[in-house]
Parts: C-alpha cells; structure tokens; sequence
C-alpha cells in the first residue's frame, strides 16, 4: 500500500516531466587559471538547446555545479571530476532536470 495520495487522470497539476540527460565538462589551460565550460545534453531526442556555462577556476566550477545540483557524494561524480583533473575533460552522467529546472539553473536559454 502506498503513503501518497493516487493521482487521476484529471489531476490539475501532473508533475513535471524530467529529461535524462549528462553534463558535459571540458577544461581549457592548467592551474589557477583554467576555464571550464560545462554543456548540458538531454538523451530524449528533443530540440532543447544548451547554452554553455563558464566557469573560471576551480572553486567557480564547484559553486556552479552545487547550483546545479550534483550530487558530490556520488561516485561517479567524484571520478569525473579526477576525470577533469586528468584528463581534461568528462561527462557527469544521470541529471534528471525538467524543463523549467533547465531554464532556471541558466542551462537553456
């Protein structure tokens, strides 16, 4: 038996579709001075266009992503971020934003 209350069909207020979608982050140059630019992708098919964020250095990218809203105790997130540390770029995988959180957190525009 469940705890919430069932919806009907003509419920004035369904709640909002989420879209699966990754975040793409790339670095440009080394140290202090480093540019991150992270891209949004939804995986649904849709027309839905990212606008790219920029963060310039490191604590900028972390106060982006928590405005984001990833998960830092994720796993995956954690080696992505070592990923950009290394490697220079990588994808957090999973977000699961609707269109209105999208446009919100500066994503789409």
């Amino acid at each position: 038996m469940s705890a919430s209350t069932p919806r009907t069909a003509l419920s004035p207020n369904p709640p909002p579709q989420q879209a699966r979608s990754f975040l793409r982050i790339v670095r440009y140059g080394a140290g202090p001075g480093a540019v991150y630019v992270l891209t949004y992708h939804r995986l649904d098919g849709s027309n839905t266009v990212s606008k790219p964020l920029l963060a310039e250095g490191a604590q900028p990218l972390l106060d982006l992503l928590d405005q984001i809203g990833v998960d830092f105790r994720s796993s995956e997130v954690r080696g992505a971020l070592e990923d950009i540390l290394r490697l220079g770029s990588a994808n957090i995988p999973d977000l699961w934003l609707s269109d209105e959180e999208m446009l919100q957190k500066g994503l789409t525009g």
